[in-house]
């Protein structure tokens, strides 16, 4: 019995602080405006390759719309056995877009960010790998059909960045 009234009293804690919108037999959330289609371009299934080599393969990736159309979701297989997913939304209440990273190595990722231009640019805490607390920014972009994801890391706030992967997203062809 905690538990449900629990579970109610929570639910009723978002909802009346403007987090969320739907309760059961409520419509569901209208995530039509302009914004939420800003990563359209990233919708799809798509071959990952190194910008610096593009003859390997190097992952998979699959960019759905969710949610009613609210969240993107990114599952991400990479060759090596490393498997990822992301969650982005428009998150209309902060006015940022967030992503939350997975993977079955442990890893959580937290981004917030803009589309600055035609970029995402989405940024937040990490740690390198003695320890040390770090700055991790991707940026994603269409590249005519292909879509292109950077990712830099900073340990000194931000002023400078170092590279960590540069790769590209193009529309899978069945072997």
């Amino acid at each position: 019995m905690t538990k449900v009234v629990m579970v109610g009293v929570l639910a009723a804690l978002v909802v009346g602080s403007g987090q969320a919108q739907n309760t059961v037999g409520s419509p569901p959330a209208s995530c039509t405006g302009a914004e939420y289609r800003q990563l359209d371009f990233w919708l799809g299934d798509w071959d990952v390759y190194e910008v610096t080599d593009s003859t390997q393969i190097v992952a998979r990736n699959r960019v759905t719309r969710i949610l009613n159309g609210c969240v993107l979701r990114e599952l991400y297989e990479q060759k090596n056995g490393m498997v990822g997913e992301s969650y982005s939304l428009w998150d209309a209440a902060r006015g940022v877009w967030h992503q939350s990273w997975v993977t079955n190595r442990g890893t959580l990722l937290l981004l917030d960010g803009q589309l600055n231009g035609d970029r995402l640019v989405l940024t937040g805490p990490d740690k390198v790998p003695d320890g040390r607390p770090a700055l991790i920014r991707g940026i994603w972009w269409a590249e005519g059909r292909d879509v292109r994801e950077k990712a830099d890391r900073s340990t000194d706030g931000g002023k400078t960045w170092t590279p960590l992967f540069d790769i590209v997203f193009r529309p899978h062809r069945p072997s």
